[in-house]
């Protein structure tokens, strides 16, 4: 017969909760540095409460099975039936906040995962869970919380608020040497009722989960039965300290302290702060994001930047109904006031999770490929976790040249992976790599198996001040352009935009995929393309050199004997419709042209790219929402 139940019944502390222990004995006195124990993020107005239901086809009776733990609490064994579309993608799952708020959509997920992971990889283990203070983010936390005691998970440390950025998430999984985590995020997608949510999970290591666990995921919930619920009170997030209910327990804890921690051993804390302390004017723009709990401990209370220095540093559960992407388009602001006639030195901005980044001078776009390869190439002298030097370098395919040549002349092991950081975490796991980037503002290292939007500022903040060192006040500094225009002049200039079609729909986005996957079955080297001689064209498929691993059709290449790149990419970031990425990329030796604008130096190259994939005729689009 038909079961209606109400999962907002279980996950309520008014359905038969067991008393809850608290003690704060486990917990070691906040440092008082850490300035931001920050309020509760604001309640806005559209804040709604919602009740789920689960319907499922069963013969049971109408009310969930209770069954003894070894935990000691009750668990509720609810029955459930699959839901369609909960594919996980490069970065978990991802859907407008509507999709989670129906009937145990997220519950589906989470018990998915936990069906689909070995026993022994979280029964009676550590979980660790955050997020990026998003809207949906607090309910979100009490079900996975219930459905993790559900299934035997002993302990889930929680950041405060539910905050935790994605970088801190790996950082505390890997300090903490948990089992794995959970990151409540859709990273740099807007927030709110009517917009976007997000969940994934980080392995031991602190990297995102492999396809082979993500597949299993979504295998799982379309066979799902049940979810196992247990029968505790809501947690409060908003006071530190360890709640107890039975053998399982929640620790609440600061969402900065272990992340700082590790940034102070991977840099020369000092170093930066005495370039802060010279004529060195700096802006930080948190985007009303995640990287708003970090940005006061970090770049003020730690580093003596200003307090004025933080921009949109409060984290709002709609980022200030904002888009918290840190490109030239939704970082706009940021832009102008670096643009401007008397900007800062240095400007830079982090995403919705604080894993992505964007690197700006005094009337100076750094592009991320460019920031990645000088990072790299000045890693060693600038930076003390480089001392011995990097280990290996790895970009995105989509990711331009340039780090390429930074390998090449240091002689390092390089690497050409798919878009998506897991990719380059079996590399950092086996010692072949140590930094790594993708065109998308994300850039990163070993330091934990996730990009880090604030890592690649601190990393940029210490090439400016080594620059710097001996310079005394008054004295003129060497500026982010004359680190970019030395690179430049060392290693040639790869000229890269990304033109991006946000949303379009799906099955003609597909199309034209479709139609460029016959074109290049019939490419042959020699072929023209206007001024362009093809070397070759293909779907680039990448096996992975430590486990095997093969992943196929992550982009279609058009590589000419000139160096020059064209490639197109559905993106798997978004949670509605698709996005076409096209990227185009051109090699310039001659250091008298390095000076050009990037849309002038590409415009034949783009031109060639819209016309050879007839994006126009599949998707109907005139313009890319977004030109980078």
């Amino acid at each position: 017969m038909a079961l209606s139940l109400r999962l907002h019944d279980l996950l309520s502390p008014t359905f038969r909760p067991k008393p809850a222990s608290v003690s704060n004995a486990s917990l070691s006195p906040l440092n008082p540095s850490l300035s931001l124990l920050f309020s509760p993020l604001p309640h806005l107005p559209l804040r709604t409460s919602h009740s789920l239901t689960i319907k499922a086809t069963s013969s049971s009776p109408s009310s969930p099975t209770t069954v003894a733990d070894q935990q000691g609490i009750k668990i509720n064994l609810v029955p459930a039936k699959p839901i369609e579309g909960q594919k996980t993608g490069t970065s978990g799952l991802r859907k407008k906040v509507k999709f989670f708020q129906q009937d145990n959509y997220l519950a589906n997920w989470i018990q998915a995962l936990f069906n689909s992971l070995p026993p022994e990889d979280y029964k009676n283990g550590l979980l660790v869970l955050g997020g990026d203070g998003r809207y949906f983010n607090r309910e979100a936390a009490q079900i996975i919380i219930k459905i993790a005691a559900g299934n035997g998970v002993g302990k889930i440390l929680v950041g405060k608020e539910g905050i935790l950025s994605t970088p801190a998430v790996s950082a505390v999984i890997r300090k903490r040497k948990a089992n794995g985590g959970f990151i409540m995020s859709a990273s740099h997608n807007p927030g709110g009722p009517d917009y976007d949510w997000g969940i994934k999970f980080n392995y031991s290591s602190g990297q995102p989960a492999p396809e082979s666990i993500t597949d299993k995921i979504y295998g799982n919930t379309l066979s799902i039965s049940e979810i196992k619920i247990a029968d505790i009170a809501d947690v409060d997030l908003s006071t530190l300290g360890v709640i107890k209910y039975g053998n399982f327990s929640v620790e609440v804890v600061d969402p900065v302290s272990d992340y700082l921690e590790l940034l102070e051993n991977v840099f020369d804390f000092q170093l930066i702060k005495s370039l802060l302390q010279l004529e060195f004017r700096f802006l930080f723009d948190a985007m009303h994001a995640v990287t708003g709990a970090y940005a006061k401990p970090i770049f003020v209370d730690k580093l003596g930047a200003s307090p004025d220095s933080i921009s949109n540093g409060v984290p709002l559960e709609d980022f200030g109904h904002g888009h918290p992407d840190p490109n030239l388009t939704y970082a706009k602001d940021l832009v102008n006031i670096l643009y401007s006639e008397n900007g800062p030195d240095f400007g830079a901005a982090s995403d919705g999770d604080g894993d992505r980044n964007m690197i700006l001078g005094r009337g100076f776009f750094v592009t991320p490929s460019d920031s990645v390869a000088i990072i790299a190439a000045n890693a060693q002298e600038a930076i003390p976790y480089f001392r011995s030097g990097p280990k290996g370098l790895a970009r995105s395919m989509p990711t331009s040249g340039a780090l390429d040549r930074v390998a090449e002349k240091l002689n390092l092991p390089f690497f050409e992976v798919p878009t998506g950081w897991k990719f380059f975490g079996n590399l950092m796991d086996a010692g072949k790599l140590s930094i790594c980037g993708e065109e998308s503002f994300g850039t990163g290292s070993d330091h934990i198996r996730e990009k880090d939007g604030i890592w690649a500022v601190l990393a940029w903040l210490s090439i400016i001040a080594y620059r710097n060192k001996d310079k005394k006040p008054g004295e003129k500094l060497v500026s982010v352009s004359d680190v970019v225009e030395e690179h430049w002049a060392t290693y040639g200039r790869n000229f890269f935009s990304r033109y991006d079609y946000e949303e379009c729909e799906s099955a003609g986005a597909n199309k034209m995929v479709d139609y460029l996957r016959e074109l290049i079955s019939s490419s042959k080297p020699g072929d023209k393309y206007g001024n362009y001689v093809l070397q070759f064209a293909d779907d680039f498929t990448y096996t992975d050199p430590v486990d095997g691993s093969v992943a196929s059709k992550q982009g279609v290449r058009f590589v000419f004997t000139d160096g020059s790149r064209i490639i197109y990419r559905l993106s798997g970031t978004g949670s509605a419709g698709a996005t076409v990425r096209i990227y185009i990329e051109q090699y310039e030796p001659d250091a008298s042209k390095h000076d050009a604008d990037a849309q002038t130096a590409l415009k034949p190259l783009i031109d060639l790219a819209l016309s050879v994939s007839k994006l126009k005729d599949f998707t109907g689009r005139e313009k890319p929402t977004v030109i980078t």
